[in-house]
């Protein structure tokens, strides 16, 4: 089976080459599909040479099971909006979010499609909080990221540990059926939402996570708590 990783990319330079390394390293039948929210670093210069080269110019050979295409956006809108439009370009069985920072390892993306594979999964949550090595940083990210779960689980009644994960792998058939409105982080409560609603197959696996500090290039604040929040409501009462 085919996997689209979408790879929504802003100010990422200093590691996207990297992860992208990372991504092709791993082997399985992959289209990689990476879409520039209009970055300011020099992450959109490197995309397009990649375009242009295709996956050579990260060095050595280029597996044979990894395709590419790389998408521009004219102006940042947000990760929402990014996703929005790298599902739009999938062509794959399974399509799997892969954050372009080195937080999360994609040696793990096999174990997060894996019961998708096996037939006893529609989406498939990655979470950072069962028992695999994580890095310690914000207490206080992490009492929000535990309201907002239970929050987003008493209204959507599913029993996730990780609901703002990064990795969240799909079944190409439930993103044809869900419309992607959010535009930034939003995105991560309303897809949850409307999967609950559709009445697919939830599986959640361990993943390690590697967070960043702000100075290492971490965007999320509590703006996008405060959205988060909101989406929660608009989604619960969206019908």
């Amino acid at each position: 089976m085919l996997v689209s990783v979408v790879i929504p990319v802003y100010n990422e330079v200093s590691t996207l080459e990297e992860l992208l390394r990372r991504v092709t390293a791993v082997d399985f039948p992959k289209e990689l599909i990476i879409v520039d929210d209009c970055s300011r670093d020099g992450s959109r210069e490197f995309l397009h040479q990649l375009a242009e080269q295709g996956l050579t110019l990260l060095g050595g050979e280029a597996k044979n099971r990894n395709a590419l295409r790389v998408v521009f956006q004219e102006y940042n809108q947000g990760k929402g909006a990014a996703l929005r439009r790298g599902f739009m370009e999938a062509s794959g069985d399974i399509v799997i979010v892969q954050d372009a920072d080195l937080e999360y390892d994609p040696q793990d993306i096999p174990r997060v499609i894996q019961p998708i594979l096996d037939g006893d999964a529609d989406v498939v949550y990655g979470s950072r909080f069962t028992g695999t090595p994580r890095r310690v940083l914000y207490f206080w990210h992490s009492v929000l990221n535990h309201v907002l779960t239970t929050l987003s689980n008493m209204t959507s009644n599913l029993n996730l540990t990780d609901m703002e994960t990064c990795y969240k792998a799909f079944r190409a058939e439930v993103l044809r059926s869900v419309d992607v409105e959010e535009d930034r982080f939003g995105f991560e409560p309303e897809i949850t939402a409307k999967v609950a609603r559709g009445g697919w197959r939830v599986f959640e696996v361990p993943i390690s996570y590697h967070g960043r500090t702000y100075e290492e290039g971490k965007k999320i604040g509590w703006k996008d708590g405060v959205r988060a929040l909101y989406a929660i409501g608009k989604y619960a009462l969206k019908r």
